[in-house]
């Protein structure tokens, strides 16, 4: 069985970030590996470059787990205008993981 799953969380983004323009809501993207639960790799719905490099750095070789972790290394590093949705989306990742991880007939 693969290692890896896919998965996003989402996020409102405040009405004037021409990220909310452009897709309505914050995505983003995550590779998980289900035995260390560690980020592999992450997109986001950013409209620039730039901030997807610094979202990727601030989070892949992470664990998904450590999610209080990886929020407040958002709130401390990350101060574009959709901070709060990216750390939102990254909590509804989480939180969508854990559920995977909960189900008896799969393993996450």
């Amino acid at each position: 069985m693969a290692r890896t799953i896919y998965l996003t969380g989402e996020a409102k983004s405040p009405s004037n970030n021409p990220i909310t323009m452009q897709w309505g809501l914050f995505f983003v993207g995550l590779v998980v590996d289900t035995e260390t639960h560690v980020i592999q790799a992450v997109d986001c719905t950013a409209t620039l470059a730039l901030t997807v490099e610094f979202v990727r750095e601030l989070v892949v070789g992470r664990s998904l787990l450590e999610e209080d972790a990886l929020v407040e290394s958002i709130t401390d590093r990350y101060h574009g205008s959709s901070q709060k949705a990216l750390a939102a989306a990254v909590r509804s990742a989480a939180a969508k993981y854990r559920d995977l991880s909960a189900l008896p007939d799969q393993e996450p």
